[in-house]
């Protein structure tokens, strides 16, 4: 009897991989149905290339690592088609670029001009790492001064030895 109810069980358990199975093929074959065309960002090919090219020499300011090109922040979209806005009302990339920077600063340019007030932008960093190299090499110092020789008296030094000579035989047998 325990042998039978096993029996259906086990059909009932294929019967349900089945149906699974027919399900994800029904929802895998449904997807192509719901995809729809990508639209056009631009719908000049020209301005969309120059869009580009200008924004990769930007930042994204939220996401700060990554290009404006390249980030899906919505302050990225916006940016991007204040840009084709601006191309489109014949602006030079010069005068683009220059728009961008007044309006957010040097940062927003992935290669700053080198000037009073970008130096820390330039070497920030290098400033950074040689004060860490000195702040490092003098802990080092005062560490290497405060270490002291323990000095045993020659009990304590007849102690060691026979536990070094006892460690030594437990290891070489």
């Amino acid at each position: 009897m325990s042998r039978s109810l096993t029996t259906k069980a086990g059909r009932g358990g294929l019967r349900l991989i089945a149906l699974s199975w027919l399900a994800a093929l029904c929802v895998a074959a449904a997807a192509p149905g719901f995809a729809k065309e990508a639209a056009p960002l631009a719908e000049d090919e020209a301005v969309e290339q120059r869009m580009v090219a200008i924004s990769e020499e930007l930042r994204c300011l939220v996401c700060q690592n990554e290009s404006l090109a390249g980030s899906r922040a919505e302050l990225a979209y916006d940016l991007r088609r204040e840009i084709r806005e601006k191309i489109s009302q014949g602006k030079s990339d010069k005068e683009i670029l220059d728009f961008m920077v007044d309006r957010y600063g040097d940062f927003v340019r992935y290669r700053p001009p080198l000037k009073s007030t970008t130096l820390l932008l330039w070497f920030g960093p290098f400033l950074l790492l040689a004060a860490g190299v000195t702040g490092l090499l003098f802990y080092l110092r005062r560490r290497g001064k405060r270490v002291v020789a323990a000095n045993l008296s020659a009990e304590e030094q007849k102690q060691a030895e026979a536990l070094l000579k006892l460690g030594e035989g437990a290891n070489g047998s």
